[in-house]
């Protein structure tokens, strides 16, 4: 793949960068010859995505992340900092979907749905909020689903943490004049979310769900193209969905 070097690289800092959505990003944006900071719990896939973009004359630095800790968000934030002085984009992707009916009582999941989807994302603002601040300029992404908008039966756990990215996303977009703030939606997309459902009727469901799904690669270019809008132009929100699919 050829590195496109733009005009005005970013400094770019991407959560679950380790499979899907993330993965994609990460290749995308680094090959546009952006300064990417990857960070995901999966640091063997990391440092394997590092390595191969970096053969490519990419920009890519790889981090050990859990985003239900605000310390590591705090960490990658400080290490763009030392290398650039700067912070331009946030892209708070890592997310988790162990789906399953409220009657499952499958509770350490819900807990667990709540601390990444939600509080990960909490942490990132809070993290780089205070950096963009000060730089009065920067961008905020928030990867949500779909399911932001509407409720499916076994969902409602995973569709609540969505419904609360949209709206801590708005909310922001409407306490600041500087930086921007963008929800992306993404319908059914390629990935491996749905392998970790450990309800057997929910995972029956989804496969049903994804029989028509888009390659994460077309999540990573609605991002590139909300990032490379100009300051002053604010793309609050891109819902991206298969033609063929009704959901």
């Amino acid at each position: 793949m050829k590195l496109t070097v733009l005009g005005d690289p970013k400094v770019i800092i991407l959560t679950g960068a380790s499979s899907g959505i993330g993965e994609a990003t990460a290749r995308y944006l680094a090959r546009q010859g952006h300064f990417l900071y990857i960070g995901a719990r999966r640091l063997e896939r990391l440092l394997k995505l590092q390595t191969e973009l970096r053969a490519e004359g990419c920009k890519v630095v790889a981090m050990d992340l859990d985003v239900t800790r605000l310390e590591g968000l705090q960490r990658i934030v400080a290490k763009a900092l030392d290398d650039h002085g700067r912070v331009d984009v946030l892209i708070n992707n890592a997310g988790i979907m162990p789906l399953s009916p409220l009657s499952a009582l499958k509770v350490a999941e819900w807990d667990q749905m709540l601390d990444v989807n939600v509080r990960g994302v909490l942490y990132g603002i809070a993290a780089v909020l205070p950096v963009m601040q000060q730089q009065e300029q920067g961008h905020i992404i928030n990867i949500a689903s779909v399911g932001a908008h509407r409720v499916w039966p076994s969902s409602a756990v995973y569709c609540a943490s969505k419904f609360a990215v949209r709206a801590i996303s708005d909310g922001l977009r409407q306490e600041t004049e500087t930086i921007r703030v963008t929800l992306i939606t993404p319908g059914v997309i390629e990935s491996e979310l749905a392998d970790h459902i450990t309800d057997e009727s929910a995972r029956l469901a989804m496969q049903e769900f994804r029989r028509v799904a888009l390659p994460p690669e077309a999540v990573a270019q609605a991002i590139a193209y909300a990032i490379a809008q100009p300051d002053s132009v604010d793309l609050n929100e891109i819902i991206v969905r298969p033609t063929a699919s009704p959901h």
